[in-house]
């Protein structure tokens, strides 16, 4: 049993401090928000992630997880410092770390014993140096820092954390690779690795990792859009690249761009990262260039259907989370689309399992909100699908149609078989395939 201090419960700070309970720690979630302390104290989590809920309670009952908004009582006897804390992009992408630094000066005047600190936001290449000097300024024992990059997939974390493919840990300290050596050994029993390497080569393998997957999305997505042009079906060439062990099948599925808190952050991060050190990362510029156009590539197809007039036109959404499985919204492409529509004069009603408090919390009533996902297909002129949750891929499609004033989809995450839609009678325009109706 490691006793633990976890500051900051953002997305991966919650997960992080759950999960580490799960495995028998004693672990304490440090934030400065009082209000989200109290409610995580009765048990509420803040965040939507599949199976954290049953976890996170189940290790409060058990005494294993408790919060506090004191720095001071938090680390007190923990071993083990995770900072997990916000790196916002500035206005040129780079990472803001005044967050981490200023926690981390802190630290130096409180800690008293030797403790490992461990940076598990994602962050630039020689940020554990930066950290290693803002807790020196003031510590007067012994400490390491760790950098443990996080490889947590939305909707799947709890999942990822339990059973990682990997354990990436940069330490060139031997005391704090047996300490992290020791807890994480539960996580990989059946044999995925623990990697050790230098503090900058972990940093930068976070950040290599969500760049090569932004790119592979992005590759196909030109791919999609090129289908279009020349009649081919990316369905039958995702399928067809896939199947080579040297590119695999996953991040091929084509749509309206990535999105979310990691790839859009963490892609311009690096590319400033290059600039910094007089490196232009020229492939990273063509992804977030293309990226940023595919998230309205659906647009013009609308404007077109409609022959440019969208004035009064009632659009139905149906997904506003930049993936299924999670209630995050950052950079979610739904919102882009939102944007041109209303500027346009269309009425959009929207509905999201999980995300739409959170659009609300954004863009207030900009749009409207509906309660399930036929109530906002009442008189719609059309629909249009930003987010492939599993509940949309087997609608009652002549129930669609009685709702609609006309069936007609625009659909970013290709959820339903051209084949299909025909037989149906929809109007049906997806990414890199032919439009039908």
């Amino acid at each position: 049993m490691k006793r633990i201090a976890v500051v900051g419960t953002g997305y991966v700070g919650l997960v992080t401090g759950t999960c580490f309970a799960e495995t028998g720690n004693n672990v304490v979630c440090i934030d400065i928000d009082e209000q989200k302390v109290e409610k995580m104290k009765k048990g509420e989590v803040p965040i939507y992630e599949p199976h954290l809920e049953s976890l996170f309670e189940r290790n409060i009952e058990g005494g294993r997880l408790s919060f506090t908004t004191s720095l001071v009582e938090g680390i007190k006897d923990a071993e083990i410092i995770f900072l997990a804390l916000p790196t916002p992009p500035g206005e040129d992408g780079s990472a803001d770390l005044s967050y981490i630094l200023g926690v981390a000066e802190e630290l130096g005047e409180l800690i008293d014993d030797y403790k490992v600190i461990v940076d598990k936001s994602t962050v630039p290449v020689g940020t554990a140096d930066l950290v290693k000097e803002a807790i020196a300024k003031n510590a007067k024992v012994q400490f390491s820092v760790v950098s443990n990059p996080e490889f947590l997939r939305e909707g799947f974390a709890v999942d990822d954390f339990l059973k990682p493919d990997r354990v990436v840990i940069g330490t060139s300290d031997e005391r704090a690779k047996k300490v992290m050596e020791s807890l994480y050994r539960p996580f990989v029993r059946q044999g995925n690795p623990i990697i050790f390497m230098d503090e900058r080569s972990a940093e930068l393998t976070k950040y290599a990792a969500n760049s090569f997957l932004a790119t592979k999305i992005t590759f196909m997505n030109e791919i999609a859009n090129f289908c279009e042009l020349v009649g081919a079906n990316v369905d039958k060439v995702r399928i067809g690249i896939g199947s080579d062990s040297r590119i695999g099948k996953r991040f091929l599925f084509p749509g309206i761009g990535y999105g979310g808190s990691c790839f859009p952050k963490d892609v311009k991060a690096l590319a400033k990262s290059g600039l910094e050190n007089n490196f232009n990362f020229e492939i990273l510029e063509a992804v977030m260039r293309v990226n940023e156009g595919q998230k309205t590539v659906l647009y013009p197809k609308i404007k077109n259907y409609f022959r440019g007039d969208l004035k009064g036109k009632k659009i139905a959404m149906w997904g506003l989370a930049f993936k299924p499985d999670t209630d995050d919204i950052r950079e979610a492409p739904s919102l882009y689309m939102i944007d041109k529509l209303t500027k346009d004069g269309a009425d959009v009603f929207a509905y999201d399992p999980e995300a739409m408090s959170n659009v609300q919390g954004l863009i207030g009533d900009q749009i409207n909100y509906g309660s399930n996902e036929y109530e906002v297909l009442k008189d719609a002129d059309a629909l249009v699908i930003c987010t492939e949750w599993s509940i949309f891929r087997n609608p009652d499609f002549d129930k669609m149609k009685s709702l609609m004033n006309d069936p007609v989809i625009f659909d970013g995450r290709n959820l339903f078989e051209i084949e299909d839609m025909t037989d149906k009678g929809f109007y049906y325009s997806s990414i890199g395939r032919n439009t039908i109706g």
